[in-house]
């Protein structure tokens, strides 16, 4: 009996759901998971401490995956990195660092899918978690509003793209948060992180790019940009900034707001992995200046291929108004620094900073923030924005002016004000139960529309490799195969996802390999691994009558196979096999005006006695056992062979691999999901002569026999025929087949 502990956050009813069913079908296999339920403070600090053998994550989706998400792993409060520290050499938690900042300076695309592949391929094998679903998003929207368009990821709520068809321009809106139901927005402050939502961060502050369709890098604050290498193996990033544009307090933006906001931000004690260093932008930027009021300069230190993706993040690196730092726009980055005053003051890489946190909240985004509505007991009830009417991308007509974002205190409720219409709109995950936005979906239609993006990221189980038990790699595999994820997201997330084999989505750059072994629900496997000792040396077993029962039959079936096998030897030695040829000698075949070819498939339905059966039974054992082409391709060989051991007759031999032989890993690929245990039949045309039938045929078995033994490549057993006196096709057959068989392995 193994016993694990699962954190779990408390909040998400989805994730509470998904836990439950994953406890119970591990139990199946006799592991005994204990729940441990955790406010957000205390399952991050859960997650950081290493306390814990299994915890739900994600992994962040467009535009963080797999770089940034990768690169977080070396950073100490990330779940990855005690989740990691046990793995063993030579792929240690300090050599997948190395390899994944390898990558990220990588130059050419194709040495950056290689690398990629490496390394995703030595966690895949390393069994670090439980892949288990993809993420969408979804929507749910009145009919009085129109023009939605999904989010690019996880937290982007475009709701600048709405236009009001009927009623009041001011909304009502329940988001999805980082704890599932909308509790507030924290500081609203760009610089710094939780309590802080992405969604609301995303609507007020802007940076010098922004993540488009597809991955494309657009202009935001930016309308430019130009890249060119410098001495000493970095770049030169130099920005054309937009003009024209205020803050929403009416302050200006040009090259010396960036440039203050850069100061803020990459101030050197706030590099390190205990701040903004969990992503690779701060440690490779080493310089930034302005070279007049809109051209800002950037220099890195090598040439990091992620740079302008990660320019577009929604943190820290989006840009705050001037008048709101400590000190305004002189303010100084190590005394009156825009982090969190929380923060206190930092000592690291020889430098004190001291944080003061920011005076407001104003940035250049499309919403302005108003007020936070709380009642007489402090309890949040909304937060309001309003529509940057003198936004730089200012949208007309019909749109919404004022966002009212309420808080309501479950599910339920979320549900009633919807179907009540006092509320427009529910967006994010985690909000509504799959099962009532189900039903919104597909029996409430004529009042509203559900919007689902693709799947933007994957969720998935961690395992502590440094805890025991989930330190032993064969723990994980049996865990991994234990759990019935297709049955379970089924249940309890309807549309919302499909089960995953990997870490990443296939959608995120780089990702689109074909991972093996496959990690799968395998019920039959996992008990195997499992095997419990607990037996061991015990004499004594009760049987039930049932198991007696069926002992007795399988040993009078037994004997039944035994003078089965021994008739039908005798009748070969005697050369009066039990299946006869095909078809007749030559002069018989000649003087057939009608003879016809009969196909395998064909030839299957006169098959009788045991051989037919061991051999179909053979044949479906290896098909449900192939995880790889290489597995495919030592459960042949070892097939072939025992198949020698029993001197089956090779009119078996022959027919039995006809149909299932894969000579490449393409062909494997794509004919291996339908696991079929029937050979494909051989379809001849009836004009062929029976010398052409048999010519095919024993190029087949050649080609067939040498991929099974390639040290027989260089023999010639290719029948040598003429037309003029053809040999009988059966002894063709045989004589290919056998001319092979004969030779020692």
């Amino acid at each position: 009996m193994l016993d694990v502990s699962f954190i779990v956050l408390a909040g998400d009813a989805t994730v509470l759901a998904l836990e439950d069913d994953i406890r119970a079908d591990l139990a199946k296999i006799g592991i005994n998971v204990t729940r441990r339920l955790l406010p957000k403070k205390e399952f991050n600090a859960a997650m950081v401490a290493g306390d814990f053998n299994l915890a739900f994550s994600e992994t962040w989706g467009p535009p963080y995956d797999p770089h940034s998400y990768a690169k977080s792993w070396s950073s100490p409060d990330e779940a990855y990195y005690a989740a990691l520290s046990g793995l063993p050499p030579p792929n240690t938690q300090a050599v997948l660092h190395m390899k994944i900042d390898e990558i990220l300076k990588t130059e050419t695309e194709t040495d950056r899918e290689t690398k990629w592949s490496e390394t995703l391929n030595i966690l895949h094998s390393s069994a670090t978690e439980l892949p288990f679903s993809g993420k969408r998003i979804p929507a749910v929207i009145n009919n009085r509003l129109s023009g939605y368009q999904n989010g690019l990821q996880q937290f982007d709520y475009p709701i600048h793209t709405l236009r009001v068809v009927s009623g009041s321009k001011n909304i009502t809106v329940t988001p999805g948060g980082q704890t599932g139901l909308f509790a507030g927005i924290g500081r609203l402050d760009p610089h710094s992180y939780r309590p802080n939502e992405f969604f609301s961060n995303n609507w007020v502050y802007e940076g010098l790019v922004e993540y488009g369709p597809d991955g494309k890098i657009l202009p935001s604050l930016a309308i430019s940009w130009t890249i060119e290498d410098i001495s000493g193996g970095g770049q030169r990033y130099t920005f054309n900034l937009r003009q024209g544009v205020k803050f929403h307090d009416g302050a200006d933006w040009d090259c010396s707001v960036a440039k203050l906001n850069f100061d803020h931000v990459l101030a050197p004690p706030l590099t390190t992995g205990d701040y903004h260093g969990w992503y690779g932008l701060p440690e490779q930027i080493n310089a930034w200046n302005c070279t007049s009021t809109y051209v800002f300069e950037v220099t890195t230190k090598d040439k990091y291929y992620p740079l302008l993706q990660e320019l577009t993040y929604i943190r820290p690196l989006r840009m705050l108004s001037p008048t709101m730092f400590v000190g305004g726009a002189t303010s100084n980055p190590l005394t009156q620094n825009s982090c969190p005053t929380g923060w206190g003051t930092i000592n690291a890489l020889a430098v004190q900073l001291t944080c003061a946190g920011i005076l407001g909240i104003s940035g250049t985004g499309r919403w302005k923030y108003i007020q936070t509505v709380k009642d007489a007991s402090d309890e949040l009830q909304q937060v309001i924005f309003q529509r940057n009417s003198d936004h730089w991308a200012a949208a007309s007509g019909d749109v919404v002016e004022f966002v009212h974002l309420i808080r309501y205190q479950d599910a339920a409720a979320v549900k009633a004000a919807l179907i009540a219409e006092t509320l427009d709109m529910v967006v994010g995950d985690g909000v509504l139960a799959p099962a009532d936005l189900e039903e919104f979906r597909t029996q409430r239609t004529t009042k509203f529309s559900v919007f689902l993006t693709e799947s933007l990221q994957n969720r998935i189980i961690i395992f502590n490799t440094a805890k025991a038990p989930t330190d032993d790699l064969t723990n994980r595999k049996i865990m991994i195969h234990a759990v019935n994820k297709a049955d379970i997201i089924a249940r309890e997330l309807g549309v919302l996802a499909k089960p995953v084999d990997s870490l990443f989505p296939k959608t995120a750059p780089y990702c689109d390999i074909d991972l093996t072994p496959r990690w799968d629900y395998d019920a039959e496997k996992a008990e195997l691994l499992n095997c419990p000792d607990d037996n061991k040396g015990k004499t004594e077993t009760k049987l039930s009558t049932g198991a007696i029962a069926a002992i007795v039959v399988l040993g009078v079936g037994l004997l039944i196979f035994v003078a089965v096998l021994v008739f039908m030897v005798k009748r070969e030695k005697d050369g009066q096999p039990v299946f006869q040829p095909l078809i007749a000698k030559d002069a018989e075949v000649q003087n057939d005006k009608n003879f016809q070819l009969k196909s395998v498939e064909e030839d299957h339905k006169l098959e009788t006695g045991i051989r037919k059966h061991w051999i179909r039974a053979e044949l479906q054992r290896i098909v449900r056992n192939i995880e790889t082409f290489e597995i495919y391709l030592e459960e042949r060989t070892r097939f072939a062979r025992r198949l020698r051991a029993r001197n089956i007759p090779h009119s078996f031999l022959t027919k039995a691999f006809l149909g299932i032989r894969y000579r490449d890993r393409s062909t494997f690929l794509a004919e291996h999901d339908s696991k079929s245990d029937r050979p494909r039949p051989l379809v001849f045309s009836t004009q062929s002569t029976p010398l052409q039938h048999a010519l095919k045929i024993s190029n087949i078995l050649r080609n067939f026999w040498t991929s099974l033994f390639p040290e027989w490549a260089a023999a010639d057993y290719y029948p040598i025929v003429s037309y003029s006196k053809a040999p009988s096709l059966w002894d063709i057959l045989r004589k290919s087949s056998r001319a092979v068989l004969d030779q020692p392995p």
